[in-house]
């Protein structure tokens, strides 16, 4: 199992590794081009209202939602039943989709009001705003669409299609940047049109690969069926549990927006580089690791759903601990090389590296919450993430206000940061508590010798980082060229480190039972 497990988080790391990187070359492009001036601001609240939604009713809680249900039907019942539960589903989900749809391109003005207010009274950044909006928003129906056909596909062990599709996100905003920006009289309205033409090609992409399956959706009404209405039970709590990173978000966007131009794009960038790790490997592994302890969870087996979830978790702290501290370190020097060019310039590249120093304090803790959480929607109690959830959002709003008079920007993403491991240790507590979880033998050891070799790490890159100043001044080569190598003079420092202390690759093996 736990082979099977590491291949697949590989196989959505690798794809999901793919997609960041053009991620990156996206948004140097549009720091280029547009820098973080008052269309890059108006732009990024734009896509972030639909974004969010999207977590609400595609990866968030839809699918945390639904894999554990039709995971139980795959492993249960007839091929047909599963059929027609996906049938009903799309067809429940797609009405809701196209009357939210409807609502928000109506109402975008009112959006902009609630989720930006201080754009209010900058009239021409409110109706960029809400112009872009209306393009934008129709993407939710897509890509929630895009998302039923990627939850399909992960419960029958396809991870790497629903990986591989962000990518088309990505070749469509740098294409409509670089080719038809230079041809509209608002340049930045070609990034909303990248952003809709991308949600029906990833819809598209995902449909023959369904076929294969004899899944493809022959979209019925869900009422009265009885896989619909437990997932709708499941998903409705689920619905702000599962998001509350989202929402924290969000509330750092609206109090962004009262301060000076430019707030929102710093929290844009920062939370784009702290997104690439958790990409890569807390949302890929949280995406494997459920549809199998639903398995388990279905099956009866409660011992290798705690020896499952174990596994992941040290793989969690393997891959976290370090990451955090190395974007801490190269907060500044990453900023710098990614996107230090154009419109944006060295007083932008300071300001998103305090932003971004806050939010990787808090990156082990966003990995654990989508980790800890599976354990709980594995079961199909969406009811204690969701309390853990209030009282989450809570802590960030206080926090907020606390933070953002001294910090500015950087105080509304340390809240966030801070919210996330809250998050994270009652949700390790509640899985303790009620037995779901029990710690395996040599955790102790195993932390020890991962702390010692990220401390070595740390050292490494903290010596050969340097000054910023040093770093603003070089040409693109030079920076790309010194990043690239204390990357990996800081990733060989922190695997050497782990091998000299005895760590092996046998002790990622423990928690599995059956295993020595």
């Amino acid at each position: 199992m736990p082979t099977h497990l590491l291949k697949s988080t590989l196989n959505v790391g690798s794809m999901t590794f793919l997609s960041r990187i053009l991620g990156f070359v996206r948004d140097v492009v549009i720091a280029r081009m547009f820098g973080a001036g008052m269309g890059a601001d108006a732009f990024f609240v734009a896509f972030r209202i639909p974004n969010f939604l999207r977590r609400l009713f595609a990866e968030g809680a839809f699918s945390q939602a639904f894999v554990p249900v039709l995971s139980e039907y795959k492993t249960q019942r007839e091929h047909a039943e599963v059929k027609e539960l996906v049938d009903r589903v799309t067809g429940s989900l797609g009405i809701t989709l196209l009357a939210v749809t409807a609502i928000g391109v109506f109402a975008a003005p009112l959006l902009v009001m609630v989720f930006a207010p201080g754009f209010i009274h900058i009239e021409d950044k409110f109706e960029l705003t809400a112009q872009m909006l209306r393009i934008t928003f129709p993407y939710l129906l897509f890509i929630a669409l895009t998302a039923l056909a990627g939850s399909i596909l992960n419960a029958y062990g396809r991870f790497g299609i629903p990986a591989f599709t962000p990518i088309f996100l990505n070749l469509a905003m740098i294409g409509c940047a670089l080719w038809l920006a230079p041809l509209m009289a608002e340049p930045v309205m070609a990034l909303a049109w990248g952003v809709f033409i991308a949600g029906i090609v990833q819809l598209l992409f995902q449909l023959p690969f369904l076929y294969r399956l004899r899944l493809l959706p022959r979209p019925r009404r869900g009422k009265g069926n009885e896989g619909v209405r437990r997932i709708t039970r499941l998903m409705l709590p689920a619905i702000f549990g599962s998001s509350v990173a989202q929402i924290n978000l969000l509330f750092d966007t609206l109090i962004a927006s009262f301060l000076v131009t430019g707030s929102v794009s710093w929290l844009y960038y920062s939370d784009r580089l702290v997104e690439f790790p958790l990409g890569i490997f807390g949302i890929a592994l949280a995406t494997v690791v459920l549809p199998s302890l639903s398995r388990n969870h279905a099956d009866a087996s409660a011992e290798e759903f705690s020896g499952t979830l174990d596994w992941a978790l040290r793989w969690v702290m393997l891959v976290g601990i370090p990451a955090t501290t190395g974007l801490l370190v190269l907060a500044g020097p990453m900023l710098t090389t990614l996107f230090h060019y154009g419109e944006f310039t060295a007083h932008d590249v300071a300001m998103a590296t305090r932003s971004l120093m806050a939010y990787s304090l808090g990156l082990l803790g966003f990995i654990l919450v989508k980790v800890l959480a599976t354990g709980f929607y594995a079961r199909q109690n969406t009811k204690t993430p969701v309390r853990i959830g209030v009282i989450s959002m809570a802590a960030n709003m206080v926090m907020n206000v606390v933070f953002v008079f001294p910090l500015a920007h950087a105080g509304l993403a340390l809240a966030t940061s801070l919210a996330a491991f809250l998050n994270a240790a009652m949700l390790y507590y509640h899985l303790r508590k009620d037995q779901s979880y029990t710690p395996q033998a040599g955790w102790g050891v195993f932390l020890l010798r991962v702390l010692a070799a990220t401390a070595v790490m740390t050292g490494v890159l903290y010596w050969g980082s340097g000054h910023l100043d040093q770093w603003l001044a070089w040409s693109w080569h030079e920076r790309a060229m010194s990043l690239s190598v204390w990357i990996v003079a800081g990733a060989c420092a922190f695997f050497a480190s782990l091998w000299l202390s005895g760590m092996r690759w046998r002790h990622l093996h423990m928690a599995i039972p059956g295993k020595p």
